[in-house]
């Protein structure tokens, strides 16, 4: 098929693609004409798929964003305000996990499902490690709790007081690196994504926001994420593939714990004008 083409049977001829284009590559001339692509149009164009997302009339078809996998939106489906903000505000950091797998199944849908999250210039140079080995995991936990060792030992003023309780709970066998999650998530991203880390923390955002509607509980991993800035090793333990400075993980597992309030937080500060 054709870059772009355009049912003249269902185009109503308002122009709403090309307004909409934000690579401008879409030319259209008023009434009595029909959108068409400009030369060279497609060298420039992002594969955002706005021209066929905005057209109510199913008139517009993109080679790469394909009509016929673009679903309508179904109206029944959308959420209030109220829902919105209940949804958003029920957002927990889980630490209580189900020991049983995560369901690869239920991994590779929400995956799915955080790709849809924005990246600059939709470029959608994401990578994805899923670690679901409980030896692997415990072994990676194990050499933060070194890492934390030696910063103790060399500084300890700098260290915050959770981390001392943090080597002695795992000497304890009480895992507070991961909680005993049966899976890590890793987002990662290519040096020429220059906005790679944005463009993961979105994704996983919109992963952990997906996640309790399959019963899954998700949590970032900020010791661990200290540790890798720290020891380049563990990125190779952690599976972070060369070239791929953005990086961040998720703990996930099925949710042992369920909430019932929606805790305030502080109000925000606005800059206004």
């Amino acid at each position: 098929m054709a870059f772009l083409r355009v049912d003249t049977q269902k185009c109503r001829q308002d122009g709403l693609c090309a307004m909409d284009c934000p690579a401008g590559i879409i030319l259209f001339d008023g009434p009595g004409h029909y959108p068409e692509l400009k030369p060279r149009g497609e060298k420039g164009c992002l594969r955002c798929g706005h021209c066929v997302a905005i057209c109510p009339h199913g008139a517009m078809d993109h080679a790469e964003v394909r009509l016929s996998e673009s679903p309508a939106i179904d109206p029944a489906l959308s959420v209030s305000p109220v829902q919105a903000e209940q949804f958003l505000r029920s957002r927990r950091s889980v630490r209580r996990f189900k020991s049983r797998p995560v369901d690869r199944a239920d991994l590779q849908q929400l995956i799915e499902i955080a790709r849809y999250a924005p990246t600059a210039a939709n470029v959608q140079l994401l990578k994805w490690r899923v670690i679901d080995d409980q030896n692997q995991i415990r072994s990676i936990a194990a050499k933060v709790v070194d890492w934390i060792r030696q910063w103790l030992e060399n500084d300890k003023a700098s260290a915050p007081p959770y981390m001392d309780r943090t080597v002695k709970n795992w000497e304890n066998g009480v895992d507070s690196i991961f909680h005993s999650a049966p899976g890590l998530v890793v987002a990662m991203a290519p040096a020429m994504a220059r906005n790679g880390l944005v463009d993961l923390t979105l994704a996983l955002s919109y992963l952990e926001l997906a996640a309790p509607g399959f019963g899954l509980g998700t949590c970032w991993a900020g010791m661990l994420q200290g540790a890798l800035k720290a020891l380049p090793s563990l990125r190779t333990d952690l599976g972070i593939l060369p070239d791929y400075p953005f990086y961040y993980t998720l703990m996930i597992g099925y949710s042992a714990v369920k909430y019932h309030r929606l805790p305030q937080r502080k109000p925000p500060e606005i800059l206004w004008g």
